[in-house]
């Protein structure tokens, strides 16, 4: 019996020390770390690229008569300063910023706070009503441009973005998803053809970015649809390319090229009817007439006038276009050439 303990012992301490060992070496081991998802470096990338503007006009209003007798004798006329505030994002390092239009409307004074702090007067270059877009101009160079994202890529649930200045805060960001894509007649604008999310959108947040999981730009933030003021509602941003377009154009040429057609359609049972055609314009030389509905345009099906009217705008002028009809029974199709959308 004595042999056989003397002959276990000796295994039997070795592997209770081994133990030991073995324990001391892993409380010795560093605590792994956990790495928590995080949009911080998609922040970092996209936020010296947004600004937050602040405007100020002069209103002036009319003060009413203390008395009956005075307001045959004098009409009392006040001036205020109004000031509102807004985001924009620098789409060029030499200054080009974009904003809303209906965040500059009006305004006398521009005021562009980057994100490093400084602060700048900003000249207003060139507007858009028709899509609210507005581009100003700071006097600076070598600003940090934001990376523009694939938007045809963009699908609904993919995550974003939004970067602005609600309230006058300051840089701030939300974060949802998309919603949907090529969201329109909601009569914002005459040209829509919107992002829709549900990240938080509050007032100041217009014209800031909407930006990807990367900080990639996809879009200038443009309205919050709510029934109520708060932020509980529909966000909407207008598309990178569409915004980059506009920017080009009124660099380029001071107003933005539109394509035109020339011709009035309104949405009935049937599908989009062809009511009236401009004498003389494109539609009318190629043919087309009062009473065709319109039943694809460049390939692409037609379902109501705002679409149609989105298709032809996003023609180049001078290109050919396919415009499939249906008169009467019969099916065909004609080849008009795009004209240029008159400025407004």
């Amino acid at each position: 019996m004595r042999a056989f303990f003397s002959y276990i012992t000796w295994p039997v301490i070795c592997g209770v020390l081994l133990g030991l060992l073995i324990l001391q070496l892993l409380s010795n081991r560093a605590t792994p770390q956990i790495t928590l998802p995080s949009f911080a470096p998609a922040v970092e990338q996209a936020s010296p690229a947004v600004v937050n503007i602040f405007t100020s006009k002069t209103v002036r209003e009319r003060r009413w008569p203390s008395s009956p007798l005075q307001k045959f004798f004098r009409q009392d006329r006040r001036e205020r300063v109004q000031n509102s505030l807004g985001s924009g994002v620098i789409m060029r390092s030499d200054g080009y910023v974009v904003s809303n239009f209906h965040v500059v409307s009006g305004a006398d004074e521009i005021l562009v706070l980057l994100a490093n702090g400084q602060i700048t007067e900003a000249e207003l270059v060139g507007i858009d009503r028709e899509s609210d877009l507005a581009l100003l101009k700071i006097p600076l160079q070598n600003l940090p441009v934001i990376q523009h994202a694939d938007v045809k890529s963009l699908r609904v649930g993919d995550l974003v973005l939004a970067i602005g200045n609600p309230y006058g805060f300051g840089h701030s960001v939300t974060q949802g998803i998309v919603s949907a894509t090529g969201r329109y007649g909601l009569q914002l604008m005459t040209y829509e053809n919107l992002i829709q999310t549900d990240a938080a959108i509050n007032p100041g947040s217009s014209g800031g970015a909407l930006v990807d999981s990367l900080g990639r730009f996809l879009g200038i933030i443009t309205a919050n649809y709510s029934t109520s003021s708060g932020s509980d509602g529909i966000g909407l941003a207008i598309p990178a390319d569409n915004v980059r377009m506009v920017v080009d154009d009124l660099i380029q040429h001071g107003y933005v090229m539109r394509g035109w057609l020339g011709i009035e359609v309104e949405q009935t049972v049937d599908g989009v009817l062809l009511t009236d055609t401009h004498p003389q314009g494109p539609a009318d030389i190629a043919g087309l007439r009062a009473g065709d509905l319109l039943t694809a345009i460049d390939g692409q099906p037609v379902v109501d006038p705002i679409q149609a009217m989105n298709i032809i705008a996003a023609q180049e002028p001078g290109s050919m276009i396919e415009i499939a009809i249906r008169r009467g029974e019969s099916q065909t199709s004609v080849v008009a050439s795009i004209g240029l959308r008159s400025p407004r």
